[in-house]
């Protein structure tokens, strides 16, 4: 059973990672979770915390209304308020189930918070090793049929594949394998060809369909998200390639991704693991 949680600010773009967990919740047993944070503030107002509160709670009961009668039987639908610093408490949520994926929108506003979401949805992705999927903008796919994996040659590059295969079992999706560099040398070639051989024969071994592509030049994120919209693909995923300085900044290429993708994206954090077989594991 997976805990969805899914960050709400009661804008019509927040909603629409509701509507990805909706899509989720067709194929996964699950529970949703929508969460809304007070962010605490030092002109602390006794009345006007209750009033948002209020607010909250009368807005999260119109969303149960108008969703419940579109999830599968089984699934809840909760919401839970909460106070604190916004992408903290998201992923504290999440973390507390063994369970959870995150899905949001990267947009959205309210009035007691404008930019609830926005601000803090690349804060939500760096700062959990959950796996967050994200929609900006884009309509939400009537099915996940088709998932771009795409490989670099970063060590972490493969550490986004054993969630991913759970994903296309899930939906009985097939995976697009894609080789991307912006430098094709001999040895470059080599290694993304043996992590290419990798990941196939691993989702081969689980039934799971796939194709395979190479891609090279400049700019990685628009060759692949080109490559996305050519096959009419449904997700993309990717590792979020840290930049680790204590402020939460995600890495240039990630960044990228989540800002010009109209396709939702499974973000997945690096750890700090070793190699065993194949795939690296948690050490």
């Amino acid at each position: 059973m997976y805990r969805v949680i899914v960050p709400i600010d009661f804008s019509e773009e927040s909603l629409k990672g509701l509507d990805l967990a909706v899509l989720l919740s067709s194929k996964l047993e699950c529970k949703i979770e929508m969460v809304y944070v007070q962010k605490k503030s030092l002109d602390y107002n006794p009345g006007s915390r209750e009033e948002e509160f209020k607010f909250a709670e009368k807005e999260f009961e119109k969303i149960q209304e108008t969703y419940l009668p579109k999830l599968p039987k089984g699934v809840s639908l909760i919401y839970i308020i909460k106070s604190g610093r916004i992408y903290r408490e998201i992923v504290n949520q999440a973390e507390s189930f063994k369970d959870s994926v995150i899905v949001t929108s990267t947009h959205g506003a309210s009035g007691f918070e404008k930019f609830f979401i926005g601000s803090n949805a690349f804060k939500i992705i760096s700062a959990t090793y959950k796996p967050v999927f994200t929609i900006r903008g884009g309509e939400i796919p009537k099915n996940i049929s088709k998932i771009i994996l795409p490989l670099d040659i970063s060590a972490d590059t493969r550490q986004k594949v054993p969630f991913t295969a759970e994903l296309a079992k899930w939906f009985d999706a097939e995976v697009h394998v894609v080789t991307v560099t912006s430098l094709q040398t001999e040895d470059i070639s080599k290694k993304l060809g043996s992590y290419s051989k990798q990941v196939c024969e691993h989702l081969g071994k689980l039934g799971i369909n796939y194709e395979t592509e190479s891609l090279v030049g400049s700019n990685l994120t628009d060759l692949i998200i080109d490559y996305a919209n050519t096959v009419q693909a449904d997700l993309i995923s990717i590792m979020t390639e840290q930049v680790s300085d204590g402020n939460f900044i995600m890495g240039t290429a990630a960044q990228q991704m989540l800002n010009k993708s109209t396709l939702p994206i499974l973000s997945i954090n690096p750890k700090e693991l070793h190699v065993s077989g194949a795939f690296k594991t948690q050490g």
